[in-house]
């Protein structure tokens, strides 16, 4: 059972108990298959089999593209050493890796890797501990005209940091190290003792505001139901006005009630989050810690959620034995620790070359290795999938998934692989 995993180590982004510190310990795990039980909220519990819908010529999205014969996770490259993340400016061709030791490097249309490195900001990124290092990196919306990107870093000080950085005028290919303004820096809460649960995606909303998700620090019992902290919450921040930033006027605590920077809280370790343009909403992964992992869905045009952590962890009660479920926002798939460990939270697929996939939410267990779907309606789950096989996997443990300049889809491994939804007809 991989429950038994959870003795004897503590496992990448802090899915155990918040007395241990990480290692780079990387366990066997079992396979397992899944089933789907229930509506509203999907609860994934382990099972002896499961199948997965097929698409016949009559509803391919497209009848004039060749049959879809299947999908699989082409290897691209094979080198990195522990890259955190994967993305892209809008139209890019390139690929921009970031590798948690504080390095960024580009891989060309042909996916040669350049050098020297875009970045490299290693002298002052602390990744002593597994979860810290280079973690976020989001291109400004006008990248093309002012060169801005955003990353999200530990610093050597341990504290968590939020800067922008400007590309090289003459060189598309570098950036400026020099070049860095601190836009938000925060120690590690009070009364943590551990290198943990930073999360750090940094992502731009169709609203043109900076998204950035911010894990309680190990400290959930002080952090995670507060709302005036900036620890185990989602934050939108406008890059573009004020000094260092200006707050946006739709934010839900901007008249008080909570800091005005916080968009959601009561979240654990959200790793990794994505905005889905096209229907507007956010989906989180946020892990947990001693039975449930979590997907998070919500409309990005609302905000002031609590998804409940530490009084609940997923859809039963922890901290606060006696809570009551409906004074939070529920998540929309929990999966028991008997199936996973550790998620991964990825993106919803909007790309051209596998129309079949449109709409649909990819993501994955860190420490299971296994991928898995669904698609997001009308404020339901539905056609819950477990894609593993069907990729052609496990490739290994999944730090992220990452979108190309098109729209295309990547998973990044701890091992230092990239590999790419391509689709074979």
């Amino acid at each position: 059972m991989l429950v038994a995993l959870i003795v004897g180590f503590v496992f990448f982004r802090g899915s155990a108990s918040d007395d241990g510190a990480p290692d780079d310990t990387t366990p066997v795990v079992a396979e397992t298959t899944t089933t789907v039980e229930g509506a509203g909220t999907t609860t994934v519990t382990a099972s002896e089999g499961s199948t997965s819908p097929t698409l016949d010529s009559d509803t391919r999205p497209d009848p004039d593209l060749p049959s879809l014969k299947e999908v699989k996770l082409e290897l691209i490259f094979d080198g990195f050493r522990q890259p955190s993340g994967l993305t892209a400016p809008v139209g890019d061709d390139r690929l921009f890796v970031l590798q948690r030791g504080g390095v960024i490097r580009i891989l060309d249309a042909d996916r040669v890797m350049q050098d020297p490195a875009f970045l490299d900001i290693s002298d002052r990124v602390l990744d002593v501990g597994i979860e810290q290092g280079l973690l976020g990196l989001a291109f400004h919306p006008d990248y093309d005209d002012n060169g801005k990107f955003y990353l999200y870093y530990t610093d050597n000080g341990g504290r968590r940091q939020l800067s922008e950085f400007t590309t090289s005028v003459s060189d598309p290919n570098r950036a400026r190290a020099d070049s860095e303004v601190v836009l938000l820096e925060l120690d590690q809460p009070p009364e943590s003792t551990d290198i943990r649960h930073y999360a750090g995606q940094v992502v731009f909303g169709p609203d043109g505001f900076l998204w950035l998700s911010l894990g309680d620090g190990a400290d959930s019992r002080a952090q995670g139901q507060d709302p005036d902290t900036l620890f185990g919450t989602i934050i939108r921040i406008d890059v573009d006005n004020g000094d260092p930033y200006a707050i946006p006027p739709g934010n839900p605590f901007v008249a008080g009630g909570g800091a005005p920077e916080v968009w959601a809280y009561g979240l654990r370790n959200p790793w990794r989050f994505s905005i889905d343009p096209v229907d507007r909403l956010i989906y989180i992964g946020d892990v947990g810690q001693a039975d449930e992992e979590e997907v998070d869905v919500l409309p990005i045009d609302e905000g002031g959620f609590n998804l409940g952590w530490s009084d609940m962890e997923g859809t039963r009660c922890f901290h606060k034995q006696d809570c009551d479920p409906s004074d939070y926002t529920s998540p929309v798939i929990t999966y028991s620790h008997e199936v996973g460990l550790s998620i991964t939270g990825g993106f919803v697929y909007r790309g051209d070359e596998i129309p079949e996939f449109d709409g649909i939410y990819f993501y994955s267990d860190w420490v299971s290795q296994w991928i898995r779907s669904f698609k997001f309606v009308d404020g339901e789950v539905t056609e819950e999938r477990d894609m593993t096989d069907e990729l052609g996997g496990p490739v290994g443990q999944i730090n992220s998934f990452g979108l190309d300049g098109h729209g295309e889809l990547y998973v990044v491994t701890h091992g230092g692989q990239i590999y790419r939804f391509t689709a074979v007809r």
